[in-house]
């Protein structure tokens, strides 16, 4: 009997645009011949089953669904959600009270990296170099010239709780700062201010089962943007994405070693990919992706290509992993 793999996408938030382009490749990366595929996507008017076409409502007491008179249930649901409620724990605590096994790690890993502040500065106490930041709140008032004196400029304005870059600006005089973070509360409550770090930014993948770990070549990002905006990430012209990454390799370990810690700090499942700027040969954590893009030109199967991999055999060791810790 084929295992029945729920391909969880859509959300709450404007990444619901990215979550799509993800769902189609997790359903070409699942091996069919082992599992049925189901596509289940949730937003805030509906949950259901799209299959052919047709849309079958979940029983949220189960997260069944009927099609054509037979019940089906989830033995794994792998979720690309970006964004609320997939990749902040909301999605995670539904799941582990029904005892269903899913592809991200659990509810607090997944509410800690979800918000940047918190993530950051937690990891800070470990050791790991990050931006100097500063958190706005909705509704609280701040003092935009003192953050420009304290973090200087150019600075980053960005959702906190939110990816894709989305509502992100960089910021060069004091006057675009305000509507920057006016901006940045159209995605999120809370608005993250970073100081700018100038050097070369690259992403690392990885993932670990029970009986090993995988460390995934190193991607350098050029964005021929401004930064890597929305635009430069899912637009081919306007980005190189190099794998793997022209670094030396001391570098290279040294990232996947502090990657490997970032993710059994935060107590991660599942592939997870993790973001930094290299500066002065000082590598800063940029941001943690615990459901990071899965379109077919993405980062993570741009290095698992690169590492010689089978993806199907790749998504089929995290589905059996997370099947065997349930």
């Amino acid at each position: 009997m084929k295992k029945n793999i729920g391909i969880i996408y859509g959300g709450y938030s404007s990444e619901i645009v990215v979550s799509e382009k993800s769902k189609d490749g997790v359903l070409s990366f699942i091996d069919e011949t082992i599992y049925n595929r189901y596509p289940i996507l949730i937003t805030k008017e509906k949950w259901c089953a799209v299959i052919d076409g047709n849309e079958y409502p979940i029983d949220k007491n189960d997260f069944s669904f009927q099609m054509n008179g037979s019940k089906i249930t989830i033995d794994c649901a792998y979720i690309t959600i970006h964004g609320t409620p997939g990749e902040d724990g909301l999605l995670q605590g539904y799941l582990k009270m029904l005892n269903i096994p899913h592809s991200t790690c659990d509810v607090e890993p997944a509410a800690i990296s979800f918000n940047k502040f918190t993530c950051n500065t937690y990891l800070k106490g470990f050791g790991v170099a990050v931006a100097d930041s500063v958190l706005l709140r909705k509704g609280h008032e701040y003092n935009a010239e003192g953050i420009v004196e304290q973090l200087g400029l150019p600075l980053f304005v960005k959702p906190n709780a939110g990816g894709s870059s989305f509502g992100i600006s960089k910021v060069k005089e004091s006057n675009e700062l305000t509507p920057s973070i006016a901006k940045a509360f159209t995605e999120s409550n809370e608005v993250i201010i970073e100081q700018f770090i100038s050097g070369t930014e690259v992403t690392c993948g990885l993932y670990k089962t029970l009986n090993k770990e995988v460390k995934l070549p190193i991607t350098e990002v050029v964005s021929k943007n401004e930064f890597f905006d929305f635009e430069a990430k899912y637009t081919a012209e306007k980005v190189e994405e190099i794998t793997p990454a022209r670094i030396e390799d001391k570098v290279r370990d040294r990232i996947q070693s502090i990657s490997s810690l970032i993710y059994d700090i935060l107590g991660c499942k599942g592939i997870v990919r993790i973001d930094y700027i290299i500066s002065d040969n000082k590598i800063y954590l940029l941001e943690v992706n615990t459901t990071p893009g899965m379109t077919v030109t993405s980062f993570i199967p741009q290095q698992i290509a690169a590492a010689g991999l089978d993806i199907k055999d790749v998504f089929s060791e995290i589905i059996e992993d997370q099947i065997a810790r349930q």
